[in-house]
This record gives structure tokens, sequence and C-alpha cells, in this order.
């Protein structure tokens, strides 16, 4: 026989609701989704019943769900002791209330394991679940799984996941979801290109704007699983967590393990409510600052640093509005390519016999700050740091160990380690007016030891940024490899791919910010022809692209036409007048029924002004597409306008449409985004740029 079903809590805001209940004292979460209100929850609402050809008690997906309480399938919390695995049976003791969570305490009352979960629904709309495995036995324990059990929507029958590879990264791939197991891991020991750490799921054909969506991402910059299970008790649940190696957690008696954070977006109107919300949330990790115009020198000089040549690059750099000026990878000891030098960080003599003072001292009077390039965890062979301390490396001492870009890994749970690099990297920050750290990661990991080694990671980086408050991180990691809200406690900036393609980068940012805010997303102008891939791309597509990011340059500025500098000079300052809103407003992701077309732009959180870029990926199989409407308020009126940044590439025409040969007009907000207006056909890769803005009457 089934027992009583309790409500045990209750998180709410307008738009979400999460309800929490236990049957037989198992913890669940009865609801996450829609919001109820303030209205009472019959708790018999969630009691399913028993069905023949089961088990004779009713058997719910636990919060920490486990096979002693009938559940099938994945386990939540997966634990031994000396070597035998531990039968848990976590019953539910009591619940705490806080200003905006829930506080639940589990207990193991025969392996004296206690579990803690603290549930908060932060202002921002996102739900953020926090898991303490305590062992309260004097014998240690190791921990082999930590999940999160979330249930959605039986019609959640879509899934929604982000990957691809290197300079191709947050490609997003929809597949359907019915009575199937879907698993997503990763063993990289970073973020990953191929698959990052979140998944959304809706009601079939869900899109932009349409639909109810769940987002469930995992706080993390190592290894994870997550499972869309729709086969366990006939259920529609998310399984979530830190993906363990044997042994690689150990709970000595009376201490505890945090496993990573896991956040939550819910929206009722579409993908894109869903990642404002997880927008929100990052938005609130720390003030907002304008995001300084970035030059980096990778792309302009590679390997060939030369102190003169590099001034000349300032001093264009100042000419045209750049900000920042980052000194990239091939400053530092015996850093000629990329086969020798990692671990040696102190300043070449043989290419800087002044170190850096003179060209930092030149970038500063033109007005910019500096930025420098690290790639800390790792090591070259061929280095001084490698010969003297090679018991330092994860895998140095094998016969044949497996190399990464000429490389091999610091073993970052090493006191020792963590202590030399943050010495080397301190005492760069300290002698030179260093602004910015580009913190880069360029191979995954193949040894098991990952935890310990995204803690180490995180201990440094936290050390470092204590140290010296006033300096910003970007996240890079051959690109996008280590992207997450997890690294993002500390880095305000990540690098979202190598590749600089304009076109490839629609792509990739469209993936990115279905979870990561513009603003924080390096978005670069590179050069007329891609180093990544070969193609060409006239000024307006490629600015049109960068500008919804933070904004950044990686182009031999030296070798600019006075054309293109004006050009580009022009767009700098178009961005520079707008970054607060494409970087503190909404920022859409428009649906249209031309898939060849990509529309999104960010509007005012007033919705009185917005930007919207309006791009065609490849030529369509029509002459015209469907009118163009965009996020505006149906209440108020609005000016609309072209924004000319180079020239828009229109297709054939023998006539534009009248509103494009207008130029700037006035049109209510109510027909803009109802009705709309006519699609002006575009040349494959190109672009135009609209701005509306609130009409204010007197």
């Amino acid at each position: 026989m089934s027992g009583e079903i309790k409500i045990v809590g209750h998180l709410h805001d307008d738009d979400v609701s999460v309800v929490f209940a236990t049957l037989d004292d198992v913890l669940f979460i009865a609801h996450l989704g829609h919001s109820l209100g303030d209205n009472e929850i019959d708790p018999s609402l969630f009691s399913r019943g028993i069905v023949g050809g089961g088990l004779d008690n009713q058997t719910v997906a636990g919060i920490i769900p486990l096979p002693s309480q009938g559940w099938m399938g994945l386990p939540g919390l997966e634990v031994s002791r000396w070597g035998e695995r531990l039968q848990l049976n976590l019953q539910f003791v009591s619940v705490e209330e806080l200003t905006d969570s829930l506080k639940f305490l589990l207990y193991d009352y025969r392996e004296g394991i206690y579990v803690a979960i603290t549930a908060r629904l932060h202002i921002s709309g996102v739900l953020v679940f926090s898991t303490r495995v305590s062992n309260g036995d004097t014998e240690a324990i190791s921990v082999h799984s930590v999940h999160t059990c979330l249930p959605v929507g039986g019609h959640a029958n879509e899934i929604l996941t982000l990957g691809g590879r290197h300079a191709m990264e947050a490609v997003q791939q929809r597949t359907s979801w019915g009575r199937t197991k879907q698993l997503l891991e990763n063993r990289s020991g970073r973020t990953s290109h191929e698959q990052l750490g979140v998944v959304f799921v809706g009601s079939p054909g869900f899109t932009e704007e349409t639909g109810d969506v769940w987002g469930v991402h995992l706080a993390w910059s190592g290894n994870f699983r997550i499972m869309c299970d729709g086969i366990s008790e006939t259920l529609k649940t998310i399984h979530i967590g830190e993906l363990l190696h044997p042994d690689e957690v150990v709970i000595e008696g009376q201490e505890s393990f945090e496993a990573p954070d896991v956040v939550v977006s819910f929206s009722s109107q579409g993908l894109t409510k869903a990642s404002q919300r997880f927008h929100k949330y990052m938005r609130s990790f720390r003030t907002s600052s304008p995001k300084p115009v970035v030059l980096n020198t990778w792309e302009a000089v590679y390997f060939n640093h030369d102190v003169e040549t590099l001034k000349e690059l300032a001093t264009v750099a100042a000419r045209v509005g750049i900000e920042r000026f980052v000194l990239d990878d091939g400053w530092f000891h015996g850093r000629r390519n990329d086969t020798a030098g990692l671990g040696d960080w102190w300043v070449d003599e043989s290419v800087w016999p002044n170190g850096l003072e003179p060209l930092i001292s030149h970038v500063t009077s033109l007005g910019m700050d500096f930025g420098l390039w690290f790639e800390p965890e790792m090591v070259n062979p061929e280095s001084e740091l490698y010969r003297t301390q090679p018991e330092w490396v994860l895998d140095g001492f094998l016969d044949n160990p497996v190399l990464g870009r000429h490389q091999l890994v610091l073993d970052m749970s090493q006191e020792e380690v963590r202590e030399y690099l943050f010495e080397k990297m301190n005492a760069l920050l300290r002698t030179y007016d260093i602004a910015y750290v580009k913190w880069d990661h360029n191979r995954p990991l193949v040894e098991g030891a990952t935890h310990h080694q995204t803690r180490g990671f995180y201990e440094l980086l936290s050390n470092l940024k204590f140290a010296h408050p006033g300096v910003q991180f970007e996240s890079c990691a051959s690109g996008g490899g280590r992207i997450d809200m997890g690294v993002a406690q500390w880095a305000e900036r990540f690098w979202a791919s190598d590749s600089i393609d304009a076109l490839d980068r629609l792509e990739i940012q469209k993936g990115l910010t279905t979870f990561i805010p513009p603003e924080m997303l390096g978005s670069h102008i590179g050069s007329p022809t891609c180093h990544t891939t070969g193609r060409k791309h006239a000024l307006s597509f490629r600015a049109a692209t960068a500008l919804f990011g933070w904004l950044g340059v990686e182009w031999n500025l030296l070798s600019l036409t006075e054309r293109e500098e004006q050009q580009l000079s022009d767009v700098i300052d178009f961005y520079k007048q707008h970054r607060s809103l494409i970087h503190r407003g909404d920022f859409f992701r428009v649906d249209h029924p031309d898939a060849t077309l990509d529309i999104r732009g960010a509007m005012s959180t007033t919705q009185s002004e917005g930007i919207f870029s309006i791009s065609r990926v490849r030529s369509g199989p029509s002459n015209h597409s469907a009118p163009l409407r965009l996020p505006v308020d149906s209440k108020t009126e609005y000016t609309v306008s072209l924004v000319h940044l180079g020239s828009p590439r229109w297709a054939l025409h023998r006539e534009l449409p009248h509103w494009v040969q207008q130029n700037e007009f006035t049109m209510s907000g109510a027909v803009l985004a109802n009705v709309g207006l006519p699609m002006p056909s575009l040349l494959p890769e190109s672009t135009f740029l609209l701005q509306v803005e609130q009409v204010v009457h007197p």
C-alpha cells in the first residue's frame, strides 16, 4: 500500500513554482514548472496510484532517487565503504525555511550519511540546487556519483543540446524524446567543445518565442553526466551531476563533500525567455561595467613578437578607438613557437631585453589598458619547469605520455604546483600594470583526477582574483572549451571560439547565448579572410555579428586601408554608444519562418529602445520572405531606422521595399510586433541592422 503524500515546501514567483513533497519519507519534487501562485496545493494530486505488474508500493522520483526506495533508473547517490557499495535509504528529516530558499535534510540512519539540499529561487527566476553529502561515521566513504533528479512536464518531448568541435562549438542539436534515455557525458576534464553541460527540454516544436521550456545546467568546469530519462516510472526526469572516476572523491569521517550547483530555468514562453533568466542570474555575479573594446594580438603577429611592431599596432588601435591591448602567446621564456616554454612564466629577455614595460607604457600612454595571455595549467616537456619538476605533471612519468599541442598537464591538486603558479603570476601582476588576463587551456585531460584538477584551478584563480581584484579574467580553452557558470564566479569573459568566421560565429553565439549573456562572450572582428576557414566576408557582416557580444578586434591593423580604418572606427564608436543597451538589455533570438535568416538583438528592459541584426546565412528557396516582426511593446510607437555599418548587401531588386527607401520612419509597436516589415532580400552572408526607439509625445 502507498503511504501519505505531504507537501513540505513551495517556492514560487509569477512565472515558476517548485513544489516539494514526501512519500514514505522520500523527498521528491512534485512539480517544477508553471507558477501555482499562493494557492493551496492538494497533495493527493501527486498520487499516481499503483498499477499491476510492478511494485506493491507507489514509487516517486526522489530528488536523490535510490533503488532501495523503488527507483529503477539512475541512482542519485552512490557511495562505498572499504570497497563495498552501500545500499542507501535516505529519509526526510527536516526542512528549514530561509529568505528565498528551503533547506532539506536527509539521513541514512544505518550508514550515518547526511545529505543537505538547498533549493533557492533567485530573483532572476532561476532555481539553484546545492547539495552537500556528509559522512557522520568514523570510517571514510568513497563517492561514486551525486545526481539531482528534476522532473519536467510529461509533454516535454524534445531535447536541445549544445556541442560540436574546436572552432565550431555550441551548435544546437534537437532530438525527439519519447520512451528513451538520452545520456550526455563529458570526460575531457574541462567543459569541452564537444558537449556543453546544459540541456533544454520542452514541448514539441518549442521555438524561441513559444512553448514550455526547461533549461538545466551544471555550474562546473570539469566532467559531468546528464541523463534525460523518459522510461523510469514513465516519468520525464533529468538527472544531472558531476561525473566522478572511482575513488576520485573520498569523504573522511565527520567531513563533507559539496557537489556542483545545478541551475534551472523554466519558461512558458519559449527558449529566449528561459535564456533571459539565465542571463539575469549570471549578471547578478558582479556589478555591471562597460566592456572595453579589445585588441588581441594573436592573429596580427602570432609568435613574431617585436616591440616596435607591437607599439605601431597599439598606436593604430588607439586611433580606431580600441580600449584594451592584449598581448597573446609568445612573450615568456623560450616561447618562440608552441613546442616549448609553457611553465616558465617570466619574460623572455631575448625578445624583451627591457621587459614588458616599454610596450605597456606605450599602450597606457595612448589611453588603453593592457592584458596578457597565460596558460597556467600546462607545461611543455621542453621547459625549465618540466626539467626540474617532472613529478608535478599528471602523466609525465609514463613511457609515452599523451601530448596535446606539445604539452602536458600540471597536477593542480598539488599545493606546491598552485603555489608556484601563484608566485609567478602574482609577480607579473604586481610588477606590471596589467588589467586583464586571458587564461587559456589548450588540451583536454586524459588522466582520471579531474575533480581535484578542477578544484585546484578554482583555488588558484580565486586566490589571484582576491590578490588582484581589479584584474579581469577571461576563460579560454582552445576557444570555447571551458564555458560554464562555475568558472563564471571569477571570470568576467569567455572566449567563445578560436573561429572568428562571422558565419560560424552566428551559429556559435546563437548556441552560447541560450545560457550565457552576450556581454560575457568575447566577439571579435577578424580580418577580411578568416584565419580558421579561409572565407571572406564584408566588414559590415563581420561587424554586425561581433556587435552582440563583448566587442574585440583580431586583425593586423597595420594592414588596414584608410577606408577600412575609418569604417572600423565607425563600428567601434557605434558599439560604445550602444553597449549599455546590448549588455544590460534583454537579449532576443527572434523566430522567423525563413530558416535562412538569423535575427537577434537587444531591447532595453523598459522596451524603449532596441537594436537588431538581420542576417542571411545562405541562399533561400524564395525571392521573398515572410515579414520581419520584432519583440517590441505593442502599446507604444517607435521610430525605426536602418543603421549603416558599411553598406547593406541587398540581393538583386528592381525596387526595394518602401520602408528601406525611407531609411527612417515611425510606426506603431502593434504593427511592428504583429504584422511586421516587408523583408528585403539579402545576399548570402550579409546583414543589416535596425534600431528602434520609442516615440515620446509631449
